[in-house]
């Protein structure tokens, strides 16, 4: 089969303007919620657009680590690639992409970092391993081959055997503060409903979103 022969319907259900909360979080969380009771292998995984200070557009894949009125949050080395970016330019996009349940949700934004505080408590409650992990990788950076990475982590673990793993002065959170979020959701005949709530940068009740159908 070709490329272009892939195509299927999308029967697993519509949004209607009445069913929608007044808070974009509301939804969020409920859908969130549904990805997990779904069993989705990664139902918190996300991908985070940015700009290169080149211009140019990347994206990778984390996994969101927490989510209020405040914004979205996930963690990474601040000397990796995507913090390079967000150093450019702090505009960035998230996207879930929920396929098993005919559902996408993209959230456009200005990211800022995460508290110090909000950083260590994240941190502390990390797996040892993923802690090490964090001391070892130099993210983004070029490394000869795997057996050298794996010495790195072995080096650190000996490094740390025997004490508590402080956070790395590297690494820690960002959140990104939305102004748009969109929920897509397949229809039938390719007669999506996407919902999109929107806020001013200039409006002093950040709390205050609004809705509009989108054309699919």
């Amino acid at each position: 089969m070709e490329l272009k022969d892939f195509r299927r319907q999308y029967t697993q259900g519509g949004l209607q303007r009445a069913s929608l909360p007044e808070q974009p979080l509301v939804l969020f969380e409920q859908w969130q919620a549904d990805a997990a009771a779904a069993g989705l292998a990664d139902p918190t995984g996300c991908v985070v657009a940015t700009v290169q200070p080149s211009g140019m557009v990347r994206q990778r894949f984390v996994l969101l680590k927490g989510v209020d009125e405040r914004g979205f949050v996930f963690y990474t080395n601040y000397n990796s690639d995507k913090a390079a970016a967000l150093s450019h330019c702090d505009q960035a996009s998230m996207l879930f992409p929920w396929n098993e349940l005919d559902r996408q949700v993209s959230i456009s934004g200005t990211v800022e970092k995460a508290s110090e505080e909000e950083s260590d408590r994240y941190f502390a409650a990390r797996p040892r391993a993923s802690q090490i992990a964090a001391w070892t990788s130099q993210q983004s950076q070029s490394i000869e081959n795997r057996a050298a990475l794996e010495q790195q982590f072995h080096d650190t673990l000996a490094r740390f055997e025997g004490g508590d793993v402080p956070r790395p002065p590297h690494w820690g959170g960002y959140r990104l503060k939305p102004s748009r979020i969109e929920f897509w959701q397949g229809g039938s005949d390719r007669l999506h409903d996407r919902f999109v709530y929107a806020r001013e940068e200039s409006r002093s009740d950040e709390a205050d979103w609004s809705l509009s159908r989108l054309q699919p």
